[in-house]
C-alpha cells in the first residue's frame, strides 16, 4: 500500500493482494517506523458510510470505504474511487483510492503484485 499526500489531497494505491485482502477481511494496515515513532495507515470497510472518509489520530491515517463497495472491489474492473470531503475547518480534502498499476518506466520498486498496466498491452 502506498500513500501520496500533496496539499489537500490524499491518495492510497493498493496492490492486487491488498485489494483482495480488503475485500475479504474488511481492513488492511501497514506502517512505517521513524525511529521512536511508528506511523500507521490503512483502509477499512465501514457499513455506516456511503462515500470515502478519512481520519487522522494517534499517528495513524485511516481511509474508510463503504463496505458493500469494498467487498466487491476485487472482483470488478473499477480502478478508482474518489470523494472530496469538506473538513471541519472548511477546506476541501480530496480522497483517492486506486488499484496500483505497474509503472511504464523503469523502477527499482517491486511491482510483481501490481495490476498489469493497460497501456503496456
Amino acid at each position: 500500500m502506498k500513500i501520496r499526500i500533496k496539499g489537500d489531497s490524499v491518495r492510497f494505491r493498493l496492490t492486487q493482494t491488498e485489494v483482495k485482502s480488503l475485500s475479504e477481511n474488511g481492513k488492511i494496515y501497514d506502517s512505517t517506523n521513524f525511529g521512536s515513532i511508528k506511523f500507521n495507515y490503512g483502509v477499512v470497510l465501514n457499513s455506516d458510510i456511503d462515500q470515502l472518509h478519512i481520519s487522522y489520530e494517534k499517528n495513524a491515517i485511516v481511509l474508510e470505504m463503504p463496505k458493500k463497495t469494498g467487498e466487491e472491489w476485487f472482483s470488478n474492473d473499477i480502478i478508482t474511487y474518489d470523494h472530496t470531503l469538506k473538513t471541519s475547518s472548511g477546506n476541501d480534502l480530496y480522497l483517492l483510492l486506486e488499484k496500483d498499476f505497474t509503472c511504464l518506466d523503469n523502477t527499482i520498486e517491486d511491482q510483481s503484485d501490481n495490476y498489469p498496466n493497460p497501456k503496456l498491452s
